[in-house]
């Protein structure tokens, strides 16, 4: 079992104000396996201060560039060997399978060197000759950013969320979500002992309380959150109020459009992992598949050969698959979504319930719905588990108008053999990533979403400026020589 009893507040690791405790809770086994500190208002407020106070003083935000990234580069270094340990840990608290892991965690640590690398070749400022003379616009750090991460990726959300914010020199709350908050000191631990200065960075494990009070602490500058779009719109409502400046990646029922001529075996790899990677816990999945009427049988007939071609099982066993979902609580969401589809008409192809021998756990078998209507609950809601539908049409205008009849609008796909036709639907659908002939989640590309799906990029070179504020410095010409 992983005891946690300390938050990293101010460069300190410090007992929190409560003697309340998160159980950890495997969702394979349903034991607890590990616990962490329930940080309450008091410890938020400390270590928002403390990130107020190294920020204003400049102990990290007036280092260059160059000197921030070593230091990160150094934390990445630290975390390198431990990395197999962290894949178990992951395993443990969420059910990604190591077969999965072996492979994401170490990807996570290249996604923060690409970070430090694009900041190193951001220029920070830029000398315009207008008309009014030279004016200097000059990126500087955003300030004090509240960071509150999901369970799905804990891990990799971490690195993706504190390594841009850190290297344009912000000062950071980190908070991961009560289900996933082990792994996380792994990191917390190495940017300390890499030599980031105290205050700015600060790892604070809580419920949901904990992250209302970070939200609405006055000291917090930037909110950094990928979540649920209803938490969303909860912070976006308080973040509102006192202008902060927000970053909301939400979520999504993404469709992707399968064409009349498209490459069966490449359509079915891509919605391998479009529609049961993680087990169906991603928000940019591809929950709703859009057939042709002419395909439709042929195209099921091999979507559930897929779905039925996963090893569901024990996530710590190299031959599985698909894993558990999160927890016992998220499972019987998953399970509430299939029963309504059920009872508004529609059927079930392959799946639909507990997988036979593991009625302890949080596993749910892949499932794919047909005969579904768009405006059916199982299309329009998100999921967040292992659930295709399938929706049949009958040409390709009404195929988009089905993809963007949704209230959100992170990823979409179309599966074709003619280029032309994939830039006209890639043009069409509205979202804000899209893919062709796979699902790719490219981490040097910008993503995120439209609608309510959020607002503004976490990957790419913008995931990096996200953490700048910009600043007009109108010059004389004899000062301008300065900002160049």
């Amino acid at each position: 079992m992983t005891i946690r009893d300390e938050l990293l507040i101010d460069g300190e690791w410090r007992k929190p104000s409560s003697s309340t405790r998160i159980p950890v809770v495997s969702p394979s086994t349903e034991e607890v396996i590990g616990e962490a500190p329930d940080a309450n208002a008091e410890d938020v407020d400390a270590a928002v201060k403390a990130a107020r106070r190294s920020f204003d003083e400049g102990v990290w935000r007036l280092r260059s560039v160059e000197e921030r990234a070593e230091v990160l580069e150094r934390a990445l270094g630290l975390i390198e060997p431990k990395l197999d340990e962290i894949g178990r840990l992951v395993t443990s608290e969420m059910g990604l399978p190591t077969s999965i892991a072996g492979m994401q965690i170490p990807g996570a640590l290249a996604v923060g060197k690409y970070f430090l690398e694009v900041a190193r070749n951001t220029p920070l400022s830029e000398v315009r000759q207008t008309m009014y003379g030279p004016a200097a616009v000059v990126k500087e750090p955003v300030g004090v950013v509240a960071s509150i991460a999901p369970w799905n990726g804990p891990f990799n959300m971490a690195v993706s969320k504190i390594w841009p914010a850190l290297v344009t020199g912000c000062s950071v709350v980190y908070k991961p979500a009560p289900e996933t908050p082990l792994d996380g000191f792994f990191i917390a631990e190495a940017l300390h002992e890499a030599g980031v200065p105290a205050g700015v960075f600060n790892y604070i494990t809580g419920d949901r309380d904990a992250g209302r009070a970070l939200v609405a602490h006055p000291g917090v500058d930037k909110i950094s959150f990928t979540g649920s779009t209803a938490a969303g719109r909860q912070i976006g409502q308080e973040a509102g109020g006192s202008f902060k400046r927000l970053q909301l990646e939400l979520g999504g029922k993404s469709a992707a459009i399968v064409l009349d001529d498209a490459d069966l075996q490449t359509t079915m790899a891509g919605l391998a992992m479009g529609s049961f990677f993680n087990t169906g816990q991603v928000c940019a999945a591809y929950s709703r598949v859009l057939v042709p009427a002419s395909r439709y049988d042929e195209v099921v007939g091999a979507l559930v050969a897929t779905a039925e071609s996963f090893v569901v099982g024990d996530p710590l066993d190299p031959a599985t698959t698909m894993g558990p979902l999160v927890s016992k609580r998220q499972q019987e969401r998953v399970l509430g979504y299939i029963e309504a589809g059920r009872a508004e008409g529609a059927t079930v192809a392959t799946g639909g319930g507990i997988p036979a021998g593991l009625e302890k756990g949080a596993f749910v078998q892949p499932t794919v719905f047909t005969g579904v209507e768009n405006g059916m609950k199982i299309a329009q809601e998100e999921i967040f588990g292992p659930v295709a539908s399938v929706l049949r049409y009958e040409t390709v205008d009404e195929a988009i108008a089905i993809a963007n009849d949704s209230e959100y609008g992170l990823h979409g796909a179309v599966f074709t053999t003619d280029p032309q036709k994939a830039a006209d639907v890639a043009r069409r659908v509205r979202t804000g990533t899209f893919s062709v002939n796979s699902f790719t989640y490219n981490t040097e590309a910008p993503f995120g979403g439209v609608k309510c799906s959020g607002v503004g990029r976490d990957t790419g070179p913008e995931a990096v400026h996200a953490y700048y504020e910009l600043k007009t410095v109108n010059l004389t010409e004899d000062v301008a020589p300065l900002f160049s």
